[in-house]
């Protein structure tokens, strides 16, 4: 699956707050390496079906076996582990003084030398012996095909001949003996041990996908190859809202395109933010929020919501919204399917214009029935212009009005809505009162 900065940003995927966004759920990583694994897998998810198939395997497997997860290893590990290896370069060999005089000696004229040593060859310790335990697990479980194969890496990479010695590393180890061992493990381990580090990270991002399915409730969707086109949910939620109201959406080759309308803040962009989060979840291998999700495998999630303009190079808002909407024709040239999401349309221009600007693109998203489309509008003669076309589906929110009062259901119901509520939330929140008033 391919998706642009332009579509996670739209879907809150990630946030300038190390702990918010969407990716604020699915991070439970214990290393910043897996951490650092997860966020490039969220931006490059598998390609195809079958990798998909494959991964998803793996993270059910860590959803059903949490405790396997070994707790020798900590962040901290990794970062002493880097350290250690970046110094591989300066490592002097031991001379015959170290083994000759005492530990209180070494610790008195070589206090850094010898607690760095001691502290690393430790978290090294503690990484193999994390290593040999997940190693293990292939031998004490029955385990799908792709984490065999990680797990089958990890155990040939341990194979190196300090290993032995170095999983035995304790506090009573000898410091002649640590230092023998930090030297040769600086001098020939360090492409071995990075390449265990990238081997757990792995596994740190796919088991902190598992958590995050079991800690939120979220289901495992059932993964359909590409064609025919598929995306069936019940249940759906926005994973961020505290009481979401969940929806049922149904799609077939026949009717792919939904149209939806409603007032301003009755809940469509929120709609197809759950839509695209929960498409996104599934191609990373992991749960949803939802009931059930049947989906085929996409090629990508593509979104119109929130387009900028760009000062510096001298583009208006239409025009950037032009450009969006020339990449969106383009990526809808291929076969492959995708999920497009667009919300109120060529906001950057006259009611006129935006209304057939609106019609012509949806007429031409018409001709391209083996992608999943949404489009949202406020421009109730759109909808009204293509109700006749059965290839379109159309649903909308609810608004609930009485006298000067309304109150948003967030409910999706099927047929148009022609529910206009702008100028009454102005009256309500008291804008036009403030503007008649004199300074």
């Amino acid at each position: 699956m391919q998706n642009d900065k332009i579509t996670l940003k739209d879907l809150s995927i990630f946030s300038q707050d190390s702990g918010g966004g969407v990716f604020g759920l699915l991070d439970n990583t214990t290393t910043h390496a897996g951490r650092d694994t997860l966020r490039r897998h969220i931006t490059a998810p598998p390609d195809n079906y079958e990798a998909l198939q494959e991964l998803q395997d793996a993270v059910k497997f860590w959803a059903k076996h949490t405790s396997l997860w070994p707790t020798d290893v900590s962040n901290g590990t990794m970062l002493m582990l880097e350290k250690f290896f970046e110094s591989a370069d300066v490592a002097t060999p031991p001379r015959g003084l170290t083994f000759s005089v005492g530990v209180m000696f070494q610790k008195l004229f070589n206090r850094n030398e010898y607690f760095f040593t001691e502290f690393s060859l430790s978290h090294l310790a503690d990484f193999l012996r994390g290593c040999t335990k997940l190693a293990a697990i292939a031998q004490e479980h029955e385990v799908p095909a792709l984490l065999k194969r990680e797990l089958k890496e990890i155990e040939e990479n341990l194979g190196h001949r300090l290993t032995a010695d170095l999983v035995k590393v304790s506090k009573q180890t000898p410091y002649a003996e640590l230092s023998k061992l930090s030297y040769r493990a600086r001098r020939e381990m360090k492409n071995t041990v990075y390449r265990l580090m990238n081997h757990y990270a792995r596994l740190d991002a796919w088991q902190s996908m598992a958590k995050a399915t079991i800690n939120n409730k979220w289901v495992f969707p059932t993964l359909q190859p590409p064609r025919p086109v598929v995306f069936s949910a019940t249940q759906m939620y926005h994973p961020l809202l505290e009481n979401p109201v969940p929806y049922d959406i149904d799609f077939s080759k026949k009717r792919n395109f939904l149209l939806l309308t409603g007032a301003n803040m009755s809940g469509k962009t929120t709609f197809m933010r759950s839509l695209g989060v929960s498409a996104l979840l599934a191609h990373l291998g992991m749960g949803v929020p939802a009931s059930s999700l049947s989906i085929s495998f996409l090629e990508g999630i593509i979104t119109n919501m929130h387009v900028e303009d760009d000062i510096l190079k001298g583009e208006s808002y239409f025009f950037a919204e032009v450009q969006r909407m020339k990449m969106t024709a383009q990526k809808l040239l291929k076969e492959e399917p995708h999920l497009v999401l667009m919300d109120e349309l060529f906001k950057g221009t006259n009611v006129h214009d935006a209304y057939e600007c609106t019609s012509a693109v949806i007429e031409g998203l018409l001709n391209h029935p083996d992608h999943l489309m949404i489009l949202s509008t406020h421009l109730y003669e759109v909808a009204q212009q293509f109700s006749q076309r059965e290839e379109i589906q159309f649903a909308h929110f609810i608004t609930e009005m009485a006298g000067d009062n309304f109150r948003f259901t967030y409910h999706l119901k099927e047929g148009i809505s022609n529910d206009r509520i702008g100028y009454r939330i102005l009256q309500k929140e008291g804008v036009i009162e403030l503007l008649k008033g004199k300074s």
